[in-house]
């Protein structure tokens, strides 16, 4: 019995000291992905004439703000070294028409930056990233892909009480 208690004591430290491990990487992904599913909420409440509204000229369409999120998200990761598929060309996201087929961008990039998150490595956290807008370090690099989510969620959501549309998760 002994032996039995001590092989189970050293598995449960093994499974707490691998869940610590990243704990930074595992928090930011989870906080994402809710805020990630807000959005794709979000983009499904809105009507298909809804996503080329837009407030006012210059600025970004429902459809354009979107796909930005998408492409930032494949942007982002790519400055911390991790490549988009081969499949995507972020200088032409923004081509991408058709409500479905914007919602499908989306959800691949979404799918793609949370996988890429806990491949960054606790060690690398303070290795210094120019990302183009900013020079900061990996940790920053993940703080920013979560804050520019949650930034344009609630773009959204502007957009969608201008348009009548409440958010599905506050009905």
């Amino acid at each position: 019995m002994k032996k039995l208690s001590t092989l189970a004591i050293l598995l449960m430290t093994m499974v707490y000291s691998f869940a610590q491990e990243k704990l930074t990487q595992s928090t930011i992904q989870g906080l994402l992905a809710g805020n990630q599913n807000q959005v794709i909420q979000l983009a499904e409440a809105f009507s298909d004439e809804q996503y080329d509204w837009r407030p006012m000229d210059g600025v970004n369409s429902v459809r354009e703000a979107i796909l930005h999120v998408a492409g930032a998200n494949y942007y982002l990761a790519s400055k911390m070294g991790f490549a988009p598929p081969e499949d995507i060309d972020i200088m032409t996201l923004s081509e991408i028409t058709g409500k479905e087929n914007v919602i499908a961008t989306l959800r691949k990039s979404n799918e793609f930056v949370l996988e890429k998150i806990m491949l960054v490595e606790n060690a690398s956290l303070s290795e210094e990233v120019d990302f183009g807008f900013a020079k900061m370090n990996k940790l920053g690099g993940l703080l920013a892909i979560m804050e520019h989510n949650g930034e344009h969620k609630g773009q959204l959501i502007a957009y969608a009480r201008s348009n009548g549309v409440t958010p599905p998760w506050s009905k």
